[in-house]
C-alpha cells in the first residue's frame, strides 16, 4: 500500500462544510486541526525515511493523531448537529 498523508479533508469528507466553518469561527478547532496536520506530516516523514525515529516513538505519534482525530470528529459532529 502506498504511503499517504491523512489530511482531515480525506478523513472527514462528509464534514467538509462544517470543517470550513469551524476553521474560521472556532479557534480551538483551528488549533486542533493545525496540530493534527503537523503531526500527520511528521508521521509521513518518519515513515518515508526522511526522519529517524524508533518504532515506539512512531506508535506514540500515531496514537496522538488518533486522539486528535477523535476530538476533531466529536467537534465536527456537534457542529453538524447544531
Amino acid at each position: 500500500m502506498p504511503l499517504q498523508y491523512h489530511p482531515l479533508s480525506r478523513e472527514f469528507p462528509q464534514f467538509e462544510t462544517q470543517m470550513r466553518a469551524l476553521l474560521k469561527a472556532d479557534g480551538h478547532f483551528a488549533r486542533l486541526a493545525e496540530e493534527y496536520e503537523q503531526l500527520d506530516k511528521r508521521i509521513y516523514e518518519v515513515m518515508d525515511g526522511r526522519e529517524a525515529m524508533d518504532e515506539l516513538q512512531l506508535q506514540g505519534l500515531k496514537m496522538q493523531r488518533v486522539t486528535l482525530k477523535d476530538e476533531i470528529e466529536t467537534l465536527l459532529r456537534n457542529g453538524a448537529a447544531g
